[in-house]
């Protein structure tokens, strides 16, 4: 295969159909920048997940004379139900370890946490926030077992899994996760369409050309070659527009997400690099696929 010819029929075929491979070339860096954001999304996600739910905490608060459960009949939960409570928490195979926590330091915590937001600190004052037992779990799992061994106790009001509040807010992120990636679906549907409109207008207009090589006796990979690397070469374009997007990406939306959320641990660069590598050769061999597929129609005409 004379490789000079093939790449000078390339060159004709991005020159004639300029304005459709800069349109390919736009969709294919939206579609695969958008792809790329969502696997950033999902990444920075599931670090946090790992880092979160090794950390979470069932918090089971005590009576006190503001609880609304009928169960504490407004009064305090006394020392000797403390003490009992903590025994069992003690016996129990699914806990790891349980710390006592007082009204004072409850609220001493909930100050140092909120500092940035005296408004809010000033909304609550000490005594508001119960005496509660923070527990930590050997498997998060296994919280049911717990629930089920305290709850109703004399002396507890509520039993809170943060496993819960944690999953909440990650079904958000995932949403936009997810959302990214739809997006990112009908921009490669539409990347499809206009590969195979480029390349049955590039194959129309060199007709003549294809033609003759036909009867010559050119086999048809020799033929298609030149048609599926024009996608192909507009696919990398379009991917290397894209890896500049989701450099921008990880910059201004996943580190502000996770600088403003407050995730513990930031996605790396390396995860990036991949992300972006992964994203330029899907391009490619999306547009060469669409490419080759569309030319089968005209090979046996």
């Amino acid at each position: 295969m004379r490789v000079q010819f093939v790449l000078q029929e390339i060159w004709i075929g991005l020159r004639r159909n300029l304005t459709m491979t800069v349109s390919l070339v736009i969709t294919v860096a939206i579609a695969m920048a958008l792809f790329g954001t969502g696997l950033l999304l999902r990444a920075q996600v599931e670090s946090s997940k790992t880092y979160w739910y090794d950390k979470v905490e069932v918090s089971i608060f005590l009576c006190a004379k503001t609880s609304s459960n009928p169960a504490c009949q407004k009064a305090d939960a006394t020392q000797q139900q403390k003490d009992q409570l903590k025994a069992e928490l003690d016996r129990l195979p699914q806990v790891a370890a349980v710390e006592y926590e007082s009204k004072q330091q409850a609220y001493e915590r909930f100050k140092d946490r909120f500092a940035s937001t005296p408004g809010f600190i000033n909304s609550a004052r000490e005594g508001d926030i119960p005496d509660s037992f923070r527990i930590r779990l050997k498997d998060p799992e296994q919280f049911k077992a717990v629930n089920q061994a305290v709850l109703g106790r004399a002396g507890v009001d509520q039993v809170i899994n943060e496993q819960e509040i944690l999953k909440k807010f990650f079904n958000i992120l995932n949403g936009l996760q997810f959302a990214a990636l739809f997006i990112a679906l009908v921009q490669v549907i539409a990347s499809v369409l206009l590969v195979g409109n480029t390349v049955r207008l590039s194959a129309f207009n060199r007709r003549r050309e294809t033609g003759i090589m036909r009867l010559v006796g050119a086999s048809n990979t020799y033929i298609q070659m030149p048609f599926i690397l024009e996608g192909a070469i507009a696919g990398l374009i379009g991917g290397m527009f894209s890896a500049v997007l989701l450099v921008v990406s990880k910059v201004m939306l996943v580190d502000r997400l996770a600088g403003n959320v407050g995730f513990a641990t930031n996605l790396g660069w390396g995860q990036v690099v991949m992300v972006i590598i992964v994203s330029i050769c899907f391009g490619v061999l999306l547009c060469a696929v669409a490419s080759f597929l569309t030319l089968r129609r005209y090979l046996r005409i």
